[in-house]
């Protein structure tokens, strides 16, 4: 079923496709993002946040919370199911159509690495993990939610390595199909 995904995500990823993802990429990121970045920061009060964050324990989850108040709270799960249903789709889409489409041009088809285009896909399944799990520990405050409120961490962690990871696998491909152009030309 992955690779059929995998296939799929490869075989619709075009010079186009890729062109248009990159573009709504960048539109989301320059003229969405510094809003919504800016209203959590008024609605929480400018404390830290669990999405930002690289990793945070439980207990540390639980004093963002209370920094938050009821209302930084409320704000801050309306958010998770709005504006975060979006961002993740945003970024999976386009990090699953550049990969591919560098890939496709970098390396042989039916390559091992063309899978490589699933990796933000999962990074995407892990921020919507943490969403959901940070909302219920924001819902149920002061209450504890053990497991649910260790889980959240995991996830943000687990985000952050398969979306930088899968920027890095970008930016690798693009590099090994420049290197791989320019060794062309010179043998000419």
């Amino acid at each position: 079923m992955l690779k059929k995904l995998s296939y799929w995500i490869d075989h619709v990823s075009n010079g186009w496709v890729a062109l248009s993802t990159l573009i709504i990429f960048l539109l989301f990121t320059a003229f969405i993002l510094p809003g919504q970045s800016s209203r959590a920061a008024s609605n929480t009060g400018g404390a830290k946040s669990p999405d930002m964050s690289l990793y945070y324990t439980a207990g540390e989850l639980y004093q963002i919370a209370e920094a938050y108040g009821e209302e930084g709270r409320e704000a801050y799960v309306k958010a998770r199911f709005t504006f975060d249903l979006i961002w993740p789709l945003v970024y999976m889409i386009f990090l699953s159509t550049e990969i591919s489409w560098v890939y496709g041009k970098t390396f042989a088809p039916g390559s091992s690495w063309q899978l490589m285009n699933l990796m933000p896909i999962f990074g995407a399944v892990c921020d919507y993990l943490e969403n959901i799990s940070t909302s219920l520990v924001m819902i149920v405050f002061p209450k504890q939610l053990p497991v649910v409120d260790m889980l959240a961490g995991v996830f943000t962690v687990v985000k952050w390595m398969l979306v930088g990871g899968s920027f890095l696998l970008l930016i690798a491909g693009i590099g090994v199909g420049l290197w791989r152009w320019v060794r062309t030309r010179v043998q000419r």
